[in-house]
């Protein structure tokens, strides 16, 4: 099922979410999963996270081969190597922002049947894990961009925006 993306104003996006109980389910790990997936894939993203759809649950999806499904996760290490590239955001359309984030990182997070998964990341892999994790850490990737970077940005999504309403 696709799920609705929340707006940019949504208070579940500043929020820092609770880990997700597998003793005590709130809904079906495989199912939310499932609809994370189809619904990142649908808009066409690298990655989504629960809170990006209004639901308070401690995970994320990001595109791969096979789809990461990561719950409750965390980062264990990182390298001292960081890269400054421009990110985008399923709920931000449009608003591509420079982030500097390290370029390797060591993860832990638990699967769909809530088995405890350790893995190493690089390149544009680490960095969609960061900017998931960031959400279900109630941090957006605005909040790490200077004034100078997310003005220029607002005025370039403002000519992307109209161009898309022109090609509708």
């Amino acid at each position: 099922m696709i799920l609705d993306l929340v707006k940019p104003d949504h208070e579940l996006l500043g929020t820092k979410l609770d880990n997700f109980d597998f003793a005590n389910p709130p809904m079906d790990p495989v199912e939310l999963a499932n609809n994370l997936i189809e619904t990142m894939l649908h808009h066409k993203g690298l990655g989504l996270s629960a809170n990006q759809c209004g639901l308070p649950y401690r995970v994320f999806v990001m595109w791969s081969s096979p789809t990461k499904v990561c719950f409750n996760p965390r980062i264990v290490d990182v390298s001292t190597e960081e890269v400054k590239l421009d990110e985008g955001c399923l709920s931000f359309p449009n608003l591509f922002l420079p982030v500097k984030r390290p370029s390797i990182i060591k993860v832990r997070y638990q699967d769909v049947n809530g088995e405890v998964v350790n893995d190493k990341f690089i390149g544009m892999t680490a960095r969609c894990f960061q900017h998931e994790l960031d959400h279900l850490n109630g941090i957006v990737y605005t909040k790490h961009s200077d004034p100078f970077h997310l003005n220029r940005a607002m005025n370039k999504k403002k000519i992307l925006d109209r161009r898309m309403k022109r090609n509708v």
